[in-house]
């Protein structure tokens, strides 16, 4: 195991109609921005709740933070901010709420563009936050993450600010949700699981088997999802499972990955792929093209997720992605770029980006820019 310091601040209020507790956990004297995405929290009942716990603070609403969150949206919502002179926030929705109004809490203490701050990729200086979990996906209500995008320039980059102070999570918000979205919410905790446990064997034992509970969780629940969405204990699963898979539990002393990301954040910022989508395309082809550097732990991924113990080497390796990418299928999600009608010139601008950042991403730094155009080629 490798060395490292962990600290996760945020407390987690998890259940049933935990969402009236918001008037305890915000301190009455603060003036109070809520950040909301689009209209959904009004057709399944999330707005009432809040404003009915807020009822006796001074509140500010912002509406209109759209999937993955554009610096053009969150800066308005930074000068509205500014102008009620608030000072604490509370995020309602899923993770590009969340990821926004992290952005927002560091930019209304910043005197210049918040754009500045994604670029530097970090902002220690920010105004409280809370969030109410709509959408589990993310992990963002328990980590100090975002990504932000920028649509003038087709760009999108990870953000780090703080962490919120608490997070509201009620199981029953999410039975209203497009089945889409609890594919790609399903999706995208798998590979924030794979992209720390896909890396190398015999680091921590401790760490593959929390990161391998998630993983089965997943497998096991996702069909029962499919089949009934408001079932209580499988939508509290996974939300736990979308939480605990990226706030830091599974990470700590291992290697992590985090290319098969960052690849998917180009498809999206060129071609407006949801984000958990993505990453179902591309992690069959990371897993492939990197064969030899995961072998190991695709091996063991292999056989502890989907039973695949017997065959040569490279047969288990082909199964185990066989495997992998039959399971994003089984959501309902194409795993082909060309499925969603991108072709070679996607690739090969995603190639020249990572080539003039010159960028070396996974965990022995091997996915530069022709080595993501490989991947992608594997999957085209």
């Amino acid at each position: 195991m490798n060395n490292f310091s962990f600290q996760n601040p945020t407390k987690l209020i998890m259940g049933k109609g935990m969402i009236a507790q918001l008037s305890q956990e915000i301190p009455a004297d603060k003036k109070v921005m809520i950040t909301f995405g689009g209209g959904s929290v009004k057709k399944n009942g999330v707005y009432d709740q809040v404003k009915q716990a807020l009822s006796q603070h001074q509140t500010v609403e912002f509406w209109g933070i759209e999937p993955n969150p554009a610096i053009e949206t969150l800066r308005k919502a930074i000068e509205l901010g500014k102008q009620e002179k608030v000072d604490f926030l509370l995020a309602v929705g899923g993770g590009s709420v969340i990821d926004g109004t992290k952005l927002i809490s560091a930019g209304l203490l910043y005197e210049g563009d918040a754009w500045d701050l994604v670029k530097k990729g970090q902002a220690h200086d920010t105004v409280p936050l809370g969030t109410v979990l709509t959408l589990p996906a993310t992990g963002s209500e328990m980590n100090n993450g975002a990504v932000i995008s920028c649509h003038e320039t087709k760009e999108k980059y990870a953000f780090y600010a703080n962490y919120p102070v608490f997070s509201i999570l009620d199981p029953e918000v999410t039975f209203s949700l497009p089945a889409h979205q609890v594919a790609c919410g399903i999706s995208d905790t798998f590979v924030h699981v794979l992209e720390q446990y896909l890396t190398k064997t015999g680091e921590s034992r401790i760490m593959d088997r929390w990161a391998e509970g998630i993983l089965q969780t997943l497998v096991e629940i996702a069909p029962k999802i499919r089949e009934n969405q408001h079932d209580y204990q499988l939508m509290a699963d996974f939300m736990m499972a979308a939480t605990m898979g990226l706030n830091g539990f599974i990470a700590m002393g291992v290697s992590q990955d985090w290319s098969t990301h960052m690849i998917g954040h180009e498809l999206t910022a060129l071609c407006g792929l949801t984000h958990g989508h993505t990453l179902a395309i591309v992690m069959p082809g990371t897993m492939d093209v990197l064969r030899k550097e995961k072998g190991a732990k695709i091996m063991q991924l292999g056989e502890r997720i989907f039973g695949v113990s017997s065959g040569t080497h490279d047969r288990r390796i082909d199964e185990t992605i066989r495997k992998t990418e039959e399971f994003f299928r089984s959501l309902g999600l194409t795993t082909r770029l060309s499925e969603e009608g991108i072709g070679m010139d996607v690739i090969d601008e995603i190639e020249k980006r990572f080539n003039e950042r010159g960028v070396h991403f996974g965990e022995d730094g091997l996915v530069d820019g022709a080595t993501a155009k490989a991947i992608l080629t594997r999957v085209l």
